[in-house]
């Protein structure tokens, strides 16, 4: 009754691994500059085993964007008792200390927007923060049509300003964050929005 379990942990385990490996190796080398063959001999086994757990290169990289995506997600929960604002800024915080420490990653996943698999789970982050900045503004309504669209369009200027961060290194976290900010309150202010009403006031 033991062995099967014991299997089982090893296979998790294993593809665990394998995922943590080929991360690496996307952030590093980037979609199209890697083979199976590579992938394999960078991860250590057989090129046979390595399609057993990932049917084929573009299953692998799903699995790692997958993946990124979840932690993204799970690192700009904030807690639901804060005012909006703060909320709003830890979730802001979180997201560039993830940027601080996988500066390669997120300029080869920006670069690599044009690939179909990476575009889709770009939209399908950008929809999901949306959605849940605009719950905190809104509530449970719908909210304006000028508020929805200041908050989606920060999301794209979002990714120009830490682009440009990530690139010419002159900028402070903090810099960062108070930038952008900063850009959403006044982009809300201009759409008619009562920017005291982030404050929980």
């Amino acid at each position: 009754m033991g062995s099967p379990a014991y299997t089982r942990l090893n296979v998790d385990e294993r593809r665990r691994q394998l995922l943590a490996r080929a991360t690496e190796l996307f952030a590093t080398h980037g979609y199209d500059e890697l083979s199976m063959a590579k992938l394999a001999r960078e991860a250590g086994i057989s090129k046979p085993l390595l399609y057993h757990y990932f049917p084929s290169k573009r299953d692998l990289f799903e699995a790692v964007l997958g993946q990124a995506a979840e932690e993204h997600l799970r690192r700009i929960t904030t807690d639901d008792a804060l005012p909006p604002a703060a909320r709003l800024a830890a979730a802001v915080d979180a997201y560039l200390t993830w940027i601080e420490e996988n500066r390669g990653a997120y300029e080869k996943l920006l670069r690599s927007a044009g690939i179909p698999e990476v575009r889709e789970l770009i939209d399908r982050v950008r929809d999901d923060t949306a959605t849940r900045i605009l719950a905190g503004i809104a509530g449970d309504q719908a909210p304006p049509p000028k508020v929805r669209t200041v908050v989606r369009a920060w999301l794209w200027y979002m990714d120009g300003v830490c682009l440009d961060w990530v690139r010419e290194d002159d900028l402070t976290k903090e810099d960062v964050r108070d930038l952008l900010l900063g850009t959403l309150l006044g982009g809300l202010t201009a759409a008619g929005f009562d920017p005291a009403r982030l404050a929980g006031v």
